[in-house]
């Protein structure tokens, strides 16, 4: 069911607790900001992340459905194309995403430009399920004779989409609220995650009962095939922790370090 009797209230400044926090993701020039500012009215809170001089953008808005109001904070992470290199921008969405506190990620998508978006879209499927995705730009795509099947596109990925145009405000009160579904658990989420070629998920496989059987303690470790695409990808500081034996302690090394690129 699409919102009804649903509204977004903006520029709220009295407001005694937050109800639930969203994580806006999404690659440089999608249309993140233009949502972020729709929705709090530029009601912003600005800094900087812990040790980093990448501005940190906080906003608030009010959410009404029927008589119910929620306080949402909104946090604008900064723009990205992946959540595997080592800039500091992409550091920062990274650790967020995989540490930070928050009820739901809406990842933005580029209508005119799918592909990219879809990959970021992938990375962050395998970080968290608590999310939706806003399929930003739909008049743009039109305009371009760009067609986008948006019902079998939902079928394939197993999240929610919500087309919206987020300069205008368009369906952005729907988006809200699939995402508040979400959070409440009337809508369950289960991204559909990338599936490697059979060659390499062998190798994945192989990799993993190595580790395993070396390692036992980490056997049901809730980032361990991510340790092991890292692996394959050369990363030289989880390679030196196996060497090391040190797998067993890398979220309190991610928790004390930041800067650690376990994804």
């Amino acid at each position: 069911m699409d919102c009804q009797n649903c509204k977004i209230i903006k520029n709220i400044k009295n407001f005694t607790k937050i109800d639930y926090t969203i994580a806006l993701v999404g690659n440089p020039n999608v249309g993140k900001s233009t949502l972020f500012n729709f929705l709090t009215g530029m009601n912003v809170k600005v800094g900087n992340w812990p040790g980093k001089t990448v501005t940190k953008i906080e906003g608030f808005f009010e959410f009404k459905v029927n008589q119910e109001k929620f306080v949402f904070k909104i946090i604008d992470l900064p723009g990205v194309y992946s959540i595997f290199s080592f800039t500091p921008e992409e550091e920062i969405t990274r650790n967020f995403l995989f540490l930070g506190s928050y009820n739901i990620a809406i990842i933005i998508l580029d209508a005119t430009n799918l592909e990219k978006s879809l990959v970021l879209a992938f990375q962050v499927f395998e970080v968290t399920n608590k999310v939706i995705l806003a399929l930003n730009l739909v008049d743009e795509a039109k305009r371009k004779g760009i067609i986008i099947d948006v019902e079998k596109l939902q079928e394939k990925l197993k999240v929610p989409i919500i087309p919206i145009i987020a300069q205008t405000g368009y369906n952005v009160d729907n988006l809200i609220y699939k995402a508040l579904s979400i959070i409440k658990g009337e809508i369950k989420v289960n991204p559909n995650k990338y599936t490697p070629p059979p060659e390499l998920e062998k190798i994945i496989q192989d990799i993993q009962k190595e580790i395993t059987e070396y390692y036992p303690e980490i056997k049901n470790h809730p980032f361990l095939r991510w340790i092991i695409l890292r692996i394959l990808e050369g990363d030289k500081i989880i390679i030196e922790m196996i060497k090391n034996k040190n797998l067993k302690t890398v979220e309190e090394k991610i928790k004390n370090k930041p800067i650690l690129p376990i994804l």
